[in-house]
């Protein structure tokens, strides 16, 4: 055996080896719900399974792997990565899956699809074939979230308009100040008490009978703001019993007297 088919030949076992660990699971119901399809092969035609067109969610396990809306891998195709999808909407395939098999996990495909960041808890789903039983609740605690904001307007005096002086008692002030002025002193020194004696009259005068007293006020919506406590629980913090042994888990509802778990304790719903 040459060099170049001894690479060809490992090349391909670690291609096999790694499609082998792959595994994905279909979904009927968008969200993991109803009937579930597990396979760790290539399915050329979902007929065989009875979900063909009837997709709504998918969950890839391991590995990647390539969904197309056709039998025998045709039509539109996209490449799944490890991890949950809730919908097939948002890849544009609505609920048409056909066909689906494993591809190179080590290489990038032009369309290739990550799985999104934020979908339901995948976690609390029952898996396909599992076995659940009731466990009794011991302890509830609603937790409740941080205070929440409270804001409104109000309508509130934010100033008020300047003053404006007395015009005519200005000009009044002047004369009678220029007059008691030039009483003081004689020639020149007359004179000069005369313009400060009218000055200080027209300041005098123009402060008097109601000038600069404030204008009207001014008014304009402020907003106000406080914090108030909130009433809504956050999540609800369960304790339950299963086989002798004690469970926390944090839950968005709160539950009933039990709590549907897997074999080894794990919330399933």
């Amino acid at each position: 055996m040459n060099f170049k088919l001894k690479c060809a030949l490992g090349a391909a076992a670690v291609v096999l080896a790694s499609q082998a660990m792959a595994q994905i699971t279909f979904y009927e119901g968008e969200g993991y719900r109803g009937r579930a399809f597990t396979t760790d092969k290539r399915l050329g035609n979902f007929d065989r399974a009875g979900l063909n067109d009837r997709v709504g969610s998918i969950v890839v396990d391991r590995g990647r792997w390539e969904v197309c809306e056709e039998p025998r891998f045709q039509g539109r195709c996209v490449v799944l990565r490890r991890g949950s999808y809730d919908s097939l909407r948002p890849l544009g395939m609505g609920r048409h899956v056909a066909s689906v098999r494993p591809v190179d996990d080590r290489r990038a495909y032009e369309n290739e699809i990550a799985a999104p960041a934020e979908s339901p808890n995948y976690a609390f789903r029952r898996r396909p074939s599992e076995r659940v039983f009731e466990a009794p609740v011991t302890s509830v605690h609603a937790v409740v979230g941080p205070p929440n904001q409270r804001c409104w307007v109000e309508r509130q005096q934010v100033g008020q308009t300047s003053g404006q002086p007395n015009v005519g008692g200005a000009i009044v002030g002047g004369l009678i100040g220029g007059i008691l002025g030039h009483q003081v002193g004689g020639g020149s020194g007359r004179d000069a008490a005369t313009g400060v004696g009218a000055v200080a009259g027209a300041a005098i005068g123009a402060n008097s009978g109601g000038g600069n007293t404030g204008g009207a006020p001014v008014y304009g919506d402020v907003q106000r703001c406080q914090n108030v406590a909130s009433t809504t629980p956050a999540y609800w913090d369960v304790t339950y019993n299963f086989r002798g042994m004690e469970h926390r888990v944090q839950m968005s509802a709160a539950p009933g007297a039990t709590v549907a778990v897997n074999a080894n304790g794990e919330p399933r719903q």
